[in-house]
């Protein structure tokens, strides 16, 4: 009777730990970002609207031209991750909204993951190349690039 108890408590934990298995293999969605819907864009009309009247019916983006504030671009990325797995970018949708020198709308353009290559969203940061040097370094290091003539007037 004992080893019956047994066979069953190890048939039953062996289905707990299966079931908590598939449980960690299964997706987790995580979704970044905010694109407006169809409808709010519908109410938008080129050259009517303006960036303050964009900003109040659709909201301020994240991101906007880096030239003039030439547009407002609106970004949202669906990822999947599974396990212990790299994460995937699953779709990503960006929506412009470019404007004239006056602030006028002038177009509303929408790309999706279909429309081409997948574009990493991520920040650069341009390096130093004072890394790693302190300031008597820095100084005796151009101590080989100064020419006492340049002084006195020798070229």
């Amino acid at each position: 009777m004992q080893g019956t108890k047994i066979k069953s408590a190890l048939k039953n934990t062996a289905l707990v730990v299966a079931i908590v298995g598939l449980a960690a293999c299964s997706p987790i969605y995580r979704k970044h970002g905010y694109v407006p819907n169809e409808e709010a864009l519908a109410d938008i009309v080129p050259g009517v609207d303006t960036k303050d009247s964009v900003a109040q019916s659709v909201g301020v983006p994240s991101s906007s031209g880096v030239l003039r504030d030439s547009g407002y671009y609106y970004v949202s990325s669906l990822v999947r991750s599974r396990g212990g797995l790299e994460p995937t970018t699953v779709s990503r949708e960006l929506v412009a909204i470019n404007f004239d020198g006056n602030g006028t709308v002038t177009g509303i353009q929408r790309f999706g993951l279909e429309d081409g290559r997948v574009v990493p969203l991520q920040r650069r940061v341009t390096a130093s190349n004072l890394q790693d040097k302190t300031f008597l370094r820095q100084l005796l290091g151009n101590l080989g690039n100064f020419n006492p003539g340049s002084f006195l007037g020798d070229n």
